[in-house]
């Protein structure tokens, strides 16, 4: 029990947002940094720093544990459910409007944003601070991206030739494997062995984890100034991209309430079905950006709505997290 009048911190990383910013800025004003030839290559640094980053994600989670949140099998279908069918079927809806159009683009990356995994760390803590089933969320975190490896990529498949894209399956398969699946469980291997040394440095990691991100935006936005994508886009354009960005995660947020209560979920399985489900992972999405259109000059407009999704989520959800947690002292 949380002692009356003690204040719960929103999870808010604002200098990762203003990181962001400032890599997009970076990218605008200096691009070409670290480019392919250079004695650095940021392709290189940002293969690695992926691979590390999914072996501490793993490292820190216990295999035990979550074999043991494999009972509640009910809520982990709903949330996968959310995140894999109901996410992307929202934005099917609007195909139709935009197959021949100049912005399918646009759609098709507010589609990539739908087909993506959920969040890993942020929702353990909004969970948390909700008091919600923290070991569900746990388990939901790290489910997600495994199946995420097949399904984003899948779904993405779909349209890859309207948007004029090649698409290898089978070695973007390969490489999603080996930069997230095979790190990711060697860290739930050796979970036995440095799991403790893993979450005593927890704070640590995840400045890691986000620098790596950092690091993605900066190469993926430097190549699209490069080769001039942002000229073609009106600014009133990105204005109505944020719009039906926001939209979508209401619609979802609304409608992971109202399943969750029509499957009479418990007050803590609720908070976990729609705070997991509901959300999208940054770290995901970009990795998925820099393996799924590896070598295409708009790989960052891929990255722009999520983006936005990203920071409106921690934004919102953090404000309810903490309303929620109050309320249940």
């Amino acid at each position: 029990m949380q002692r009356l009048g003690k204040k719960i911190k929103p999870y808010l990383p604002d200098w990762f947002i203003a990181g962001i910013l400032c890599m997009i800025g970076l990218a605008w004003l200096v691009p070409g940094i670290g480019a392919d030839g250079q004695l650095i290559e940021l392709k290189q640094v940002g293969k690695y720093g992926i691979m590390l980053l999914f072996f501490f994600y793993g490292l820190k989670l216990s295999p035990e544990k979550l074999l043991n949140d494999l009972k509640n099998w009910r809520m982990h279908i709903t949330v996968q459910a959310i995140t894999f069918l109901l996410f992307p079927v929202i934005v099917l809806l609007f195909y139709p409007f935009f197959v021949r159009s100049e912005y399918f683009n646009l759609w098709l990356a507010v589609f990539f944003l739908s087909v993506l995994p959920g969040t890993v760390s942020s929702s353990v803590v909004m969970v948390s601070i909700a008091k919600g089933n923290v070991p569900g969320a746990i388990f939901n975190a790290g489910i997600s991206g495994m199946i995420g490896i097949v399904l984003t990529p899948l779904w993405m498949a779909l349209f890859f030739a309207k948007a004029n894209q090649q698409m290898n399956f089978g070695a973007i398969i390969i490489d999603l494997i080996i930069q997230i699946l095979v790190p990711f469980i060697a860290g739930l291997l050796l979970h036995r062995f440095w799991g403790k040394w893993a979450n005593h440095n927890r704070k640590y990691l995840t400045i890691f984890d986000k620098s790596v991100i950092l690091l993605i935006v900066y190469r993926s936005f430097s190549n699209s100034f490069i080769d001039g994508i942002f000229q073609t886009i009106p600014n009133w354009t990105l204005l109505l991209l944020s719009g039906a960005v926001i939209a979508l995660f209401f619609t979802v947020y609304k409608l992971s309430f109202a399943i969750s209560r029509l499957l009479k979920f418990n007050r803590e399985e609720q908070i976990t079905v729609v705070f997991c489900g509901s959300k999208k992972s940054l770290v995901h999405g970009s990795v998925m950006a820099a393996v799924l259109f590896a070598g295409s000059s708009t790989g960052s407009l891929f990255l722009v709505p999520i983006m936005i999704f990203h920071a409106f989520q921690l934004f919102y959800i953090s404000l309810v997290a903490r309303k929620m947690g109050k309320e249940h002292r």
